[in-house]
């Protein structure tokens, strides 16, 4: 029923940095936190992070903000939190993402990093549970995203934009990460259109054109941001291995499972490299 309703974000004539704008001060209303440092975007698997990081000060049902709708998958828990952690950073944990292939249109899946930037946030983390592709990963297994190729065929960038993406996914943030574990491997990200999952013909260009994760995420959050000014950190969770590398058929069933059981260590981990921000 609440997807029949206007949303601000459909007009092509509106601002979406002042819905954002908009967003951010329903934030700090809610929230009682006026600037937050750093934003955390929470993929399949890494829920459990958000009660690592340190305290959680407030929780809002994403809803309730500007331009936010209810997250249309399992293992979203829809709502924000702002976090504040041991070393005195505030943190806004984002658990509402909006799917390319939800059909709503770019600029609500990238709402929520406008969003953060417009509450302070200057470093975004993006994870998400993902595909691989590399034959020496295995499900269950934490990578850093070193770079994507967006093929979406779509961009949040609007008009003669123009922004660099050389070290989108910052260098200097992936060392920091690989200080807190150095047996962290990482690759670069395809996003795809889904909601399919990639053919085994698919994945087999994704690795042609030097692709090592397949997901339906991330890319075009990790523009979004860089054209905010913020730094970018990636991780996905590799939840099964792609088709036609793994044998068995693909479900969401398995990618719900993969991030049940690897959460407790992935979500520590992310917990410590959060801590280091």
């Amino acid at each position: 029923m609440s997807e029949t309703i206007h949303h601000p974000l459909d007009d092509a004539a509106t601002d979406p940095f002042e819905v954002a704008a908009r967003a951010a001060r329903d934030i700090a209303r809610l929230t009682g936190v006026e600037h937050h440092d750093i934003a955390l975007t929470l993929g399949s698997g890494w829920g459990k992070a958000a009660d690592l990081i340190g305290e959680t000060t407030a929780t809002i049902a994403a809803t309730e903000v500007t331009g936010f709708s209810k997250p249309a998958l399992a293992g979203h828990v829809g709502s924000l939190r702002s976090i504040l952690t041991p070393k005195g950073t505030r943190v806004l944990v984002i658990g509402a993402r909006t799917h390319y292939y939800e059909g709503h249109g770019v600029r609500r899946v990238v709402h929520s990093v406008r969003t953060a930037a417009a509450t302070g946030a200057r470093t975004m983390v993006l994870t998400n549970g993902a595909g691989g592709i590399k034959s020496t990963w295995s499900p269950g297994q934490p990578v850093l995203i070193s770079d994507h190729i967006n093929l979406t065929g779509d961009s949040p960038l609007e008009g003669a934009t123009f922004i660099d993406l050389t070290d989108l996914y910052s260098t200097r943030l992936r060392d920091l990460a690989r200080r807190v574990d150095p047996s962290l491997d990482e690759g670069v990200y395809c996003q795809f259109r889904g909601p399919q999952y990639e053919t085994p013909a698919e994945v087999r260009m994704a690795k042609t054109i030097g692709g090592h994760i397949v997901g339906m995420s991330t890319a075009l959050e990790a523009i979004a941001a860089r054209q905010a000014g913020m730094e970018v950190l990636g991780f996905s969770l590799i939840t099964n291995m792609a088709a036609g590398i793994q044998t068995t058929p693909l479900s969401h069933q398995e990618v719900i499972e993969a991030g049940q059981q690897a959460e407790p260590v992935i979500s520590a981990l992310l917990a410590r490299v959060i801590g280091e921000l």
